[in-house]
């Protein structure tokens, strides 16, 4: 097994094998405190990762309505939509059931009450909603396939005037990438950029 093969059994497989080892990251996003519990098998369990924090940080969020983090890990993305706008709804999606537990007890921890996780493969445990913010920070060890599959797939799941986030690093994000959000909507920006990561969005009309 390769080493990136082995970064695919840890986050994005169902069932990880690794023992967990539990980790508890206390930190501020957007100057509000925030608390996570992580654990090994989940993706960056010491921190949040530069890439989520500069995703947290930029994100528009609509003013009501439903939002999803899709590959939502422990949880950071989403429980923080949920914080910063307890107008919305937000649906958490992880196909990895160690990720899907730990981010229901960050809800609960961080005392959420619009939010809820869903475990499944990407959009499949949330095919009866349509998305008015569409949040990723996606599992790239998992492969460009993965990627692309989160960003062609999404105006399926949104509302009319939705809009879709994802961070990606600045080194990946280039004209391919770029090049995918546009033949999926038509349009595509950077929202953010930063320690190497760019936040992209695109909106469907």
């Amino acid at each position: 097994m390769s080493r990136n093969d082995k970064s695919v059994e840890h986050y994005f497989s169902a069932h990880p094998k690794s023992k967990a080892r539990f980790g508890l990251i206390r930190t501020y996003l957007r100057g509000r405190p925030f608390e996570f519990l992580t654990a090994s098998g989940v993706f960056s369990k010491r921190r949040v990762d530069l890439g989520t924090r500069l995703l947290i940080e930029s994100m528009a969020l609509p003013e009501n309505g439903y939002a999803l983090d899709v590959g939502c890990g422990y949880g950071a993305v989403g429980i923080s939509a949920a914080v910063f706008n307890p107008s919305l709804r937000v649906i958490l999606v992880d196909v990895n059931s160690r990720a899907v537990w730990l981010a229901k007890q960050n809800v609960e921890k961080n005392c959420v009450g619009n939010a809820e996780v869903r475990r499944g493969c990407l959009y499949e445990p949330v095919n009866d909603l349509a998305f008015d913010c569409v949040l990723s920070n996606p599992p790239v060890s998992a492969g460009m396939k993965t990627v692309k599959t989160i960003i062609t797939n999404a105006p399926v799941h949104m509302a009319r005037k939705a809009i879709f986030q994802m961070v990606l690093k600045s080194k990946v994000s280039g004209k391919r990438l770029r090049a995918v959000f546009e033949e999926a909507f038509g349009n595509v920006e950077v929202l953010a950029r930063g320690s190497g990561y760019r936040v992209l969005m695109s909106k469907k009309h």
